[in-house]
């Protein structure tokens, strides 16, 4: 799935019953991200603080749900480990898991690893994850291997970053970029525009180059 492409509607059974993808994203932003498998020490660590994180990502109008070619039976059986491990998971378990035991999904979403992504016997998805706006377009997607678990604060820091630049067009978040920390006024952008847009609150870098492309604010 390429950035700017539509996710295709689908039908899938999860962990809160079949569900149209479409109808139950609705008007909000949604994340779908997928795990290797069930029973299986970081992917426990990271539905486990995705889990900790809902009201973050709630308070974004964003919704989640994770994805693994395990059985339902078996998702419905690991939640009650996530939840005994990861003790600070307000209430009852917030978000479905998708089961996708014939890798339908997997596959059309790309979750699979080169040598594995032809062979039903051994794939398992990688730690794919995508941001998916509102109109169902991909805005952003993230790719781990196995053995290496995700951030839940960078995942919230690029939805913040996508709506951010989403209302305010003329910026672009930096490297390192946390909310309320300074944002970048983009190149096309004309001084008095910026001046315009952000009265007193534009600072300048002077460039060797004498190119003056590097301006920030904080007032946004």
């Amino acid at each position: 799935m390429r950035l700017g492409a539509t996710i295709p509607n689908f039908k899938t059974e999860t962990t809160q019953g079949s569900i149209e993808f479409y109808n139950w994203q609705g008007n909000s932003w949604a994340i779908i991200f997928s795990h290797p498998a069930d029973f299986t020490p970081v992917c426990t660590t990271e539905l486990g603080r995705i889990a900790v994180h809902q009201p973050e990502f709630a308070k974004r109008n964003c919704k989640v749900i994770a994805h693994s070619v395990d059985q339902l039976k078996s998702h419905v059986n690991w939640v009650n480990d996530i939840k005994s491990y990861c003790l600070d998971i307000p209430g009852a378990f917030p978000y479905p898991i998708i089961a996708d035991p014939t890798r339908e999904l997997a596959v059309k979403f790309d979750m699979l690893t080169e040598d594995q992504r032809n062979d039903p016997e051994a794939a398992k998805t990688v730690r794919a994850l995508y941001i998916i706006d509102p109109n169902h377009k991909v805005r952003l997607s993230m790719f781990y291997p196995m053995s290496t678990g995700r951030n839940v604060d960078e995942i919230l820091r690029c939805l913040d970053s996508l709506q951010l630049t989403d209302r305010l067009k003329v910026v672009a978040t930096p490297a390192n970029w946390t909310p309320g920390t300074k944002v970048m006024i983009l190149p096309h952008v004309s001084d008095a525009e910026a001046e315009k847009l952000f009265p007193g609150a534009v600072d300048k870098v002077s460039m060797p180059s004498g190119v003056n492309y590097v301006r920030t604010t904080e007032k946004y």
